[in-house]
Formats: C-alpha cells, sequence, structure tokens
C-alpha cells in the first residue's frame, strides 16, 4: 500500500492555520470542496487513525500508510457524506474499512511459501527495556494467527477501548456477532497465551472474555 498521493504530509505537529470550526462546519466545507478544508481534516483527525491503526497492526510504520490509504479515499469520498454532524464517525469508518483489509491482506499473505509473518518490531518505544519489547513482538505475533474480522473485532473492543455497541455500529455487525468475535477471539488467544508462560503471567486479568 506504498502509494504516492497529493495530500498533506503525514505531520501530527499542529499547524499554526489551525481553524476553529466545529466539525460540522468542517464536513462541509469538506464536501464543498474548500481547499483548508482538507489540511484541516488531516490535522483534526490524523492522530486519531494512526494511534488506532498503530494499536491494531503494531507497526507505527504499517501505521503511517494506512493513515495515507485511509485520507486518499476519504478525500475522494468526501462528496458522500451525508450527515455533516458525523464526520468523526464518516473517518472512522474509512479507517476500520482499511485496517479490515489490511488484516485480510497480511492473513493471506502468510498462506504463501515466500510470505511468512512479518516481525514488528517498531512498536515498542525506545523506553521499553529489552524483555518488554520481546513480549510486544511474540503478542502481536500471536494476534497475526486471528482470522482478520476477530481480530479487529477484539482490536477495537479490547486495544481501542469501544463498547461492543460502538464497535457493531463501526463494522456494521449485529451486536451478537460481534459479541461472537469476540468470545472465539478471545479463547483461541487465551489457548495460545497460556503456551508462553511469560506473556500468561503479563495478560492475567485483561478481561478478554467481555
Amino acid at each position: 500500500m506504498n502509494r504516492q498521493h497529493a495530500q498533506p504530509a503525514l505531520s501530527l505537529v499542529v499547524s499554526a492555520a489551525r481553524r476553529e470550526v466545529s466539525d460540522d462546519e468542517l464536513a462541509r466545507a469538506l464536501r464543498a470542496g474548500r481547499s483548508w478544508a482538507a489540511e484541516e481534516t488531516w490535522h483534526r483527525f490524523a492522530p486519531m487513525v494512526l494511534a488506532m491503526a498503530t494499536r491494531t497492526l503494531g507497526s507505527p510504520s504499517e501505521a503511517e500508510d494506512i493513515v495515507q490509504e485511509v485520507f486518499y479515499r476519504l478525500f475522494l469520498r468526501a462528496r458522500t457524506l451525508r450527515d455533516p454532524a458525523s464526520l468523526r464517525s464518516f473517518v472512522v469508518s474509512f479507517a476500520i474499512r482499511i485496517l479490515r483489509w489490511e488484516l485480510r491482506r497480511r492473513r493471506m499473505r502468510t498462506w504463501l511459501p515466500f510470505g511468512g509473518p512479518e516481525a514488528l518490531v517498531d512498536l515498542a518505544s525506545e523506553t521499553m527495556d529489552v524483555e518488554s519489547r520481546d513480549l510486544l513482538r511474540r503478542f502481536y505475533g500471536i494476534l497475526d494467527r486471528l482470522a482478520a474480522r476477530d481480530r479487529l473485532v477484539f482490536a477495537l473492543r479490547h486495544l481501542e477501548a469501544m463498547t461492543v455497541e460502538e464497535v457493531a455500529r463501526s463494522t456494521v455487525m449485529s451486536p451478537s456477532t460481534v459479541k461472537r468475535c469476540l468470545e472465539r477471539a478471545s479463547k483461541k488467544l487465551l489457548r495460545w497465551v497460556e503456551a508462553e508462560p511469560a506473556l500468561a503471567e503479563l495478560m492475567r486479568g485483561k478481561g478478554w472474555s467481555r
């Protein structure tokens, strides 16, 4: 997903030209094709999308590619936003759609003889010790074993702290389907994590079954 798109460079530094407008006003300007609206949308929502993608994928560098793709598609489809008051939800829906596609692509790649799972080594900050970084890599390696939909639902519920109802709305699933995905993902993760004592100790009490 290494495309070159005509859009603001990925920078989470607040621009001096920021506009004090509501999401509703920003959405209307974006739909109207105002030149300043794309940049303001980027600065307002890119940090949220980047954080979501990083927690879901476990890799800041891959997350940055996702952010680029999300906003490229968002700007192309801005005129399809019917309710200006729902701009944030509109952005989140694009992010979830692209993340789901990326997780499916990654899952399919593991079946290829030349495409084993990648080691996601750059999520850990420089302040983390070697053992913590190793545990983090192993945890995301285990997440890679989940089906794409189950992993996305698990990430939104437990890494993004969304409620079941919020996950259901964001992924266009029923709450009962979300709960089934969570139960399936939790059972598998608990079984896989228990096979690694250090991870099992770290993850105890996380409440994955809820």
